[in-house]
């Protein structure tokens, strides 16, 4: 696999040839249909068996390794290169095969209907977890359950594991209250801990993902009890814990959402913890990258120091956002949608795509009928490699996506030569 950005002039047809792949292989690699036009700045995975790059004018030697995922030590290194700065053009270059390391991948799944169900059965390859989402917990200790019968039985059948995913979540979205009464009352804790073995005894579970959210700050040693009482019960059944946790940057990192979110005990005790490495460029705030790698790589330096690194999952987001422009604060907030529909719509409104290189991360910006001006940031080809990247720079657990379904059909080529999947 290689990416190509788009540029002036590029058509399926112009790239097939000049790879020497076929328009129909371009197409599916992308989600695209050979009716949609190119955007400029669009970024395209071109699947490709060959070992050799022809170097193009104006071509470096970091251009070249981050086209074809790798670095510019590992080309230099299978060249023999002596003078980066001398490479001539149409030279050829081996391209390194390197070992892909193999890592875990989970994914939280919302629909859990045909869409839901037809996305497991194409990538169902490419996961070791799937995580219904979710099972809520009540003041009772009682579960809100899920219709995941049928998600369940795919899954079993392409090999993915399982993973029984709680939360404090009611009609509101996630509640403070819901987690102080749980985390306080220690016979609701029990009856909520034999609900949860009778499930994941029931239902074929895996393991747990607990993702309690805005959780009291001054109940945090509570929540670490809790931590500890679900260890108990479950891993003797042979079942894994696990936990979502908020993208912190220290351990005295003020904030509802982050300070009962214990680093330290998480990576003590539990088997994994998947970071929530995403949401800076939320739909309440003003337009920014969703998952910035700058600031994902402050939350990694941060976490390695105290959660081991193969206990570490990041959190990947697959989807994009459109501020209305100027953003207020309280105003409306900015729509949800697919990686796919955001190139959809930058085609419609025929206006470029940028790519920001702190944050690496792709935006642009465009006028609708109306006369608003719009600014939309979103995940592609580069953005995925730069975080699989990270992953494998930091020697981390692996990945957790945030949500399916989702259309973007290039993160799976993305993934697969990134990484090979661990398989329970």
């Amino acid at each position: 696999m290689l990416i190509h950005v788009v540029q002036s002039g590029d058509t399926l047809w112009a790239l097939a040839d000049h790879y020497s792949v076929t328009i129909q292989q371009i197409v599916a690699a992308n989600g695209l249909s050979v009716l949609d036009t190119l955007v400029i700045g669009q970024a395209l995975v071109i699947p490709t068996s060959d070992h050799y790059h022809a170097v193009e004018e104006g071509e470096s030697i970091w251009q070249i390794a981050k086209r074809y995922g790798t670095t510019p030590e590992a080309l230099v290194q299978a060249n023999q290169l002596t003078n980066v700065d001398l490479i001539q053009i149409g030279a050829k270059l081996i391209l390194p095969s390197e070992d892909r390391p193999s890592k875990e991948v989970n994914a939280y799944l919302t629909n859990l209907g045909r869409a839901g169900q037809s996305m497991i059965e194409q990538v169902g390859n490419d996961l070791t977890y799937l995580s219904p989402f979710s099972y809520e917990v009540k003041n009772d200790g009682s579960l809100k359950g899920l219709n995941d019968l049928q998600v369940l039985t795919i899954a079993r059948s392409t090999k993915v594991a399982p993973l029984m995913s709680i939360t404090n979540v009611d009609t509101h979205g996630f509640n403070s209250e819901i987690a102080h009464v749980i985390l306080n009352n220690l016979s609701v804790q029990a009856i909520l801990i034999n609900n949860l073995l009778s499930t994941l005894a029931a239902k074929g579970y895996r393991g747990l993902n607990v993702d309690f959210e805005y959780v009291p700050s001054e109940d945090r040693e509570r929540y670490n009890y809790f931590l500890q009482q679900l260890v108990n019960h479950l891993r003797p059944q042979g079942y894994l814990v696990s936990s979502a946790i908020a993208p912190k940057l220290s351990s005295k990192q003020r904030g509802l959402l982050y300070e009962a979110h214990d680093y330290l005990i998480h990576g003590q005790l539990l088997d994994f913890v998947v970071l929530m490495t995403y949401e800076w460029g939320w739909a309440g705030g003003p337009p920014m990258a969703i998952a910035p790698l700058n600031m994902v790589k402050r939350v990694l330096d941060y976490a390695v120091t105290v959660i081991p690194r193969n206990k570490i999952m990041i959190g990947i987001a697959l989807y994009a956002r459109d501020w209305t422009l100027p953003y207020v604060k309280g105003g409306p907030n900015a729509r949800t949608f697919s990686p796919q529909y955001a190139i959809q719509l930058a085609a419609r409104y025929h206006t470029s795509i940028q790519y920001d290189q702190l944050s690496q991360s792709p935006f642009f910006r465009y006028t609708d009928e109306n006369g608003l001006k719009h600014e939309v940031w979103f995940e592609d080809a580069r953005s995925m490699q730069a975080k699989f990247n990270l992953v494998k720079d930091y020697n981390l657990r692996g990945i957790s996506y945030w949500v399916l379904p989702a259309l973007f059909s290039q993160v799976w080529l993305v993934q697969e030569t990134s990484f090979d999947v661990i398989r329970l």
